[in-house]
């Protein structure tokens, strides 16, 4: 961790503080995340066998759609959070191996702050939609782990390219 980071969301008295943006230069900001979704083998393969939809519906199709609902919504979830203008957002959802699906969700705004809880937002809430979509075939579904995999735009860069 580098010398001089700190707490941004305190103020001098240690008090909870929204980040003031105002001098901040407006750029170009992308982030991404991923997700994980875990299922019990015989799970898995019933969902590959049904093209991985349940009772519910397409599963990948409301994952995708509650996302990137989530990335706009960012703002109202988390409490310090910038409202932003989100320009562009893309959820990808598949298989990463045998019984797990990997949600990668990748978000972009002209701003003066970033997007990475948006895309932890998005991605999360992607995977959350899933094993509610899910839940009926077995409650041993995992959710994780999600993280950060790339920021651009703002201070530094991090990871590999959103």
């Amino acid at each position: 961790m580098p010398e001089h980071a700190s707490l941004t969301h305190v103020d001098a008295q240690g008090r909870p503080a929204m980040v003031d943006v105002g001098d901040k230069a407006v750029t170009r900001r992308e982030a991404s995340a991923h997700c994980r979704v875990r299922f019990p083998a015989e799970v898995a393969a019933r969902l590959r066998a049904e093209g991985l939809r349940t009772a519910k519906g397409a599963v990948v199709d409301a994952a995708i759609i509650a996302g990137t609902m989530a990335v706009k919504r960012t703002h109202e979830l988390i409490p310090f959070c910038h409202p932003l203008p989100i320009e562009g957002c893309r959820i990808g959802i598949d298989w990463d191996d045998e019984t797990a699906l990997g949600i990668v969700c990748s978000v972009r705004t002209t701003h003066r702050t970033g997007v990475e809880m948006e895309a932890l937002t998005g991605a999360t809430v992607a995977a959350l939609t899933i094993y509610d979509m899910c839940k009926a075939l077995s409650h041993a579904i995992e959710i994780g782990p999600a993280a950060l995999t790339g920021k651009r735009g703002g201070k530094r860069d991090v990871g590999a390219p959103a």
